[in-house]
Parts: C-alpha cells; structure tokens; sequence
C-alpha cells in the first residue's frame, strides 16, 4: 500500500474506458495507458481529465446526456427526463449565478478524501471541492473499514480564486445525514436533514428550523433529485449523468448535472448549491446500498 493508504501502484482497467489499462502510481492515475500489449502516453486533454479536470467539451457531453438522456448507457435507461437544462440562460460566471453547474468527482481507485471539480455549462472551471479535516488515521480508517461513514464528514467550496465561499459540516451520523450550511466566514446559513432511509430519499432544506424546501429522489436508487422550494414548487434538478460501466466499477467518482430552474433569493440558493455536494456524500460515499 501506499504511503496515503491508496491502492498499490500497476495497470488496472481504465476507469474511462478510453484503453485498456492504466497506470496508478499509488495516488493517483497517472496519463500512462495500455492497450493491445502497447503503452503510450495520452494528450494533455486527456490527461486533465484523468486528474480530475475536465475539458470544456467534455463538460458540455454531460450537460447534453443530462438534457436528452442522464441514463444513457445504465441500467433501466428510461429517455430524457422533465426539467432539462435545454434552453437555459446566460449566468453572471460565479457559483451563485450559474443555472447550470456541473460538479465532478476526482476519480481515485479508492476514495480516502471526496474532491470535486464545479464547471458552469460551458466547461469554465467556477471552483472546488474539498474535504477537510481529515487526519492521516482517519484516511486509513477509510480505505481498511466502512467505518469512516459514521463519523463528521467536512467539506469547503471554494471559487475560482481559491476563496471560501461555502463550508458543509455533516456531523457523525447512524442511519440519517444531515448537514450544517455555513458562509465562507462562518456564519450559519441553513441545514439540509435526511428524512428517510428507505424508499425515495428525501431531505428538507431548513433555516432557523424552518423549511424553506426540499430535495426529493425520483426512485429508490436515488440517481436523479428534484429541489423544491417550501410551495413544493420545483426550482432546481440533480441529474446524474452515466460515465460508462468502467468508471463506474473501478472508482467511487460521481458526476453531476445541478440545473436552477430561475434566479433564487438567500439563503435557498445557497442551500441549492450544496445540495449536489450533500446528495453524493450522504448517499453516494456510504456504504449503504444506493450506489
């Protein structure tokens, strides 16, 4: 094992099913593929790519599954869904201005901290992810147990500039998630609760304690949410869009299309825009049975 606690270093499937293989060095992929007994190294697009940067064309190849079909190539693909982001209007070019970001999951054989890459619909890069305050026991406890789902999961997202703009604090948790939304400066802005284990997944979306909304699963399998606000009126839609049965076997990366239906006001817009963030982490890094 690696000093970090990842996988050892070798040729394993290529988890974008562009080769056959490719090279993990131990901690990350690495832009050395294998295909039919010859290896080379890919190009610089491709290689972005592997380390958890999209280009602007593969950005936008999400956001057009999301629109005509986020099932296309999964299992029970059932046609293009309501509220797509065909048609969607120019933004102000931040994270809270955007009507369509599109968050993407560093693909790691094995996950020991959750990293996020957010582009707006045309592939420019609006900020990041990143999980903080994890030690170097805790990342272990990660790759050897399950048991790391259990205790407090702490996420920033930052802008463009590397600036705080969000913190997501999910405390330790049995079966429900629910997390602490906070400005970049700390202030308190809302939470966003688990409401159900089984069936369609639910979270409400509450500030003072308030509801002011609601994330709602389409079925069981929690692939795709509808945001609505506390009318039930929806305002915004995740749409998780499907990268192909290597991707989705070899690593734990999920990718989503968060689609804002119209201008929102404080804080629902805030809570929106961690929403996605807290979908995946609640549902998609546990090991709970909704992959």
């Amino acid at each position: 094992m690696s000093t970090s606690g990842g996988a050892p270093p070798g040729w394993y499937p290529d988890p974008y099913g562009r080769q056959q293989h490719r090279w993990y060095d131990g901690g990350q992929w690495t832009p050395h593929v294998s295909t039919g007994g010859a290896t080379f190294t890919e190009s610089s697009d491709d290689w972005a790519y592997a380390t958890g940067v999209a280009t602007p064309q593969q950005v936008q190849q999400q956001v057009a599954r999301a629109v005509h079909d986020p099932y296309a190539g999964a299992p029970g693909s059932r046609g293009p869904q309501p509220g797509a982001v065909a048609g969607a209007p120019a933004g102000g070019g931040t994270l809270f201005t955007e009507p369509v970001l599109v968050v993407n999951q560093k693909a790691k054989l094995i996950e020991v901290t959750n990293e996020y890459a957010v582009y707006d619909q045309h592939g420019r890069q609006l900020g990041a992810v990143r999980q903080v305050g994890q030690t170097a026991a805790r990342k272990v406890l990660r790759v050897m147990t399950s048991f790391d789902q259990f205790l407090t999961h702490r996420l920033e997202i930052v802008d463009a500039a590397g600036q705080p703009v969000l913190r997501l604090t999910r405390p330790g948790k049995v079966f429900k998630s629910r997390f602490q939304v906070e400005r970049g400066d700390g202030q308190p802005i809302g939470e966003i609760v688990q409401e159900n284990v089984f069936g369609k997944i639910r979270f409400g979306l509450t500030v003072g304690g308030h509801p002011v909304g609601s994330i709602n699963a389409e079925n069981w399998r929690a692939w795709n949410f509808s945001i609505r606000d506390a009318a039930g009126q929806e305002v915004a839609r995740i749409t998780k869009t499907w990268e192909g049965f290597a991707k989705a076997m070899f690593t734990t990366a999920d990718n989503y299309v968060v689609s804002i239906h119209r201008p929102l006001e404080e804080p629902l817009r805030s809570l929106v825009v961690a929403s996605a963030l807290s979908v995946d982490t609640a549902l998609k890094q546990d090991n709970q049975g909704f992959n």
